[in-house]
């Protein structure tokens, strides 16, 4: 191919490398330059243009795209029109893209004017989804070079495909313990489903037996019966060794085990049986939680008809840290610290009391005392330590009804834009030495200091209590225990939002504590509540 700059009587039936803006003339990159091009340079005083022009044994960028394209793609992959050297390709269907990456890699180095780009390999896809794109990086290349990445996608037979979903019927088999409690099998059906969903898969039979070998056992025998082309174990205690519960059951039935554990984290107790020619997936307890981890790996392949030897999930270790998990306990050689840890103690007092009219209302009194100066004392009556107060509206006024109490002030200039910047003000203010802390409201005049011990006491990140809140009548309530992991997340709250949205997307860290009592729900935001309240506090 020949390359470089002309006058524009030169370039008739070359193709212009840039484009050209001149005058009221615009040309665009990769026009092919014919009479009429010739002359608009020509009367818009472009007196030289830069220029590739074929030669023999060149293939034009398009053609050589389009018949690389068609030579890559396999079963449920359709190719675009090639455009600018360019020809994208397309799921046909849904299901998961199969890749042969040496061959991908062979094709990329044959020659620098050649690309193929892909989605990553095993990734689920939908129809009309774009899964790769050839991309040819000059306007022409030679023909040699097209020929040998035909000749290396005809080696590959085929080099990328989809393979479609073809596992339907999926049987479910939950294991109990004293302490699961129905909810939590009820989300993991749930979240299961909508897993499934995608593949067109749904759940034909499902059971809840003890967590022993014998019952499980025969559960796994009664759904496979019932239908099942695939068996998922959610055990009420994880799988531990091959001779678990789980596996047991596998075998205790005519089955055999594959593979027990993974290189993917979070899904390192994951185990892979086959029984009666169907696969029986032990799910590690992360397959509990909507997020993504080795579990989804190992089950899109299967409902997509895929085998997974134990090849395939040893091979899966590089890209296997997906994320960090939260409940992982710290490194067992550091010494235990005392349960409880040491949790400092928030009182959010910054809020303008919109819905209060022109009372600010952590001011107003209970029993001679402002709310915020309640919810102080019995913050500092409690193990949490240091008690640091976050003001802001009406500033002065607020540190005043505090006058004489052991707490820190921090200041949120920002208050007006909302309960996230106290929050965040707040967090910042907690000492490098505490484990996490304890977001009480300067509104809660219920909330005592043995309410918050309590809760303090069942943070436990040993055991993964990471975030602790209380719960009256299957209601959430305040005030929360946040550990000091999630410290980086309360800071990027931003607006009039509090960090309720963070315990969906950290389930699996929360715990929840019964309290006796309607404490922990009620705050104070209009006239009629402060009048409710007073008259409870000052009956007592």
């Amino acid at each position: 191919m020949k390359f470089g700059p002309v006058a524009p009587s030169d370039a008739l039936g070359a193709t212009a490398v840039h484009s050209i803006r001149q005058g009221g003339l615009v040309l665009k990159k990769g026009t092919l330059i014919g009479p009429a091009e010739v002359a608009a340079l020509t009367a818009a005083g472009v007196k030289e243009i830069v220029v590739a022009r074929l030669e023999a044994g060149d293939v034009s960028e398009d053609r050589a795209a389009a018949d690389i394209a068609h030579a890559v793609k396999g079963e449920g992959v359709r190719a675009d029109r090639a455009f600018t050297g360019r020809c994208n390709l397309f799921a046909e269907t849904s299901g998961l893209l199969v890749l042969d990456k040496d061959a991908v890699d062979r094709l990329n180095r044959i020659d620098e004017a050649v690309t193929f780009a892909t989605l990553p390999a095993f990734k689920p896809v939908v129809e009309g989804e774009m899964i790769a794109t050839v991309k040819i990086i000059p306007f022409a290349v030679a023909a040699t070079a097209r020929d040998r990445a035909v000749a290396e996608a005809a080696t590959a037979k085929p080099m990328i495909r989809v393979a479609p979903y073809k596992v339907r019927k999926i049987g479910i088999v939950s294991t109990l313990l004293p302490g699961l409690s129905p909810k939590v099998v009820e989300k993991t059906l749930k979240i299961t489903a909508t897993r499934l969903q995608p593949a067109g898969a749904t759940i034909v039979a499902e059971k809840r037996v003890p967590h022993e070998t014998p019952a499980l056992a025969r559960a796994i025998d009664e759904v496979l019966k019932a239908g099942a082309e695939l068996v998922i174990v959610f055990g009420a205690s994880a799988i531990a060794d091959r001779r678990d519960v789980i596996p047991a059951a596998v075998e205790a039935v005519g089955g055999e085990i594959e593979h027990f554990g993974m290189p993917v984290d979070p899904g390192n107790l994951m185990l892979i049986g086959r029984l009666r020619g169907q696969a029986v997936i032990g799910a590690p307890g992360c397959a509990r939680s909507p997020k993504e981890n080795g579990f989804d790996w190992v089950l899109m392949r299967l409902l997509a008809g895929l085998p997974v030897a134990r090849a395939d999930i040893t091979g899966m270790g590089v890209g296997g840290l997906l994320m960090e998990i939260v409940t992982r306990p710290q490194p067992r050689t550091e010494p235990a610290p005392e349960k409880g840890r040491n949790i400092a103690a928030l009182v959010l007092a910054a809020g303008r009391s919109i819905r209060m009219g022109a009372i600010n209302k952590l001011i107003a009194e209970i029993g001679g005392k402002p709310l915020v100066r309640i919810a102080a004392e019995q913050a500092l009556a409690s193990r949490a330590k240091p008690v640091i107060a976050v003001t802001g509206h009406e500033r002065e006024r607020v540190e005043a009804a505090l006058a004489g109490l052991p707490v820190r002030f921090v200041h949120n200039a920002d208050y007006a834009e909302g309960l996230g910047t106290s929050l965040k003000a707040g967090i910042a203010a907690v000492p490098a030495d505490a484990d996490g802390a304890i977001v009480c409201l300067g509104d809660m005049p219920q909330v005592d200091a043995g309410l918050i011990d309590k809760l303090v006491a069942a943070f436990d990140p040993e055991r993964g209590a990471l975030v602790v809140m209380p719960t009256f009548d299957g209601r959430r309530g305040n005030p929360v225990v946040w550990s000091r992991r999630f410290f980086h997340d309360l800071m990027s709250i931003q607006g009039d939002i509090g960090a309720r949205y963070l315990i969906g997307s950290y389930a699996e860290a929360v715990v929840e504590v019964a309290v006796d009592g309607e404490a922990a729900l009620t705050d104070v935001d209009t006239p009629e509540s402060f009048s409710s309240v007073k008259a409870e506090i000052e009956r007592a």
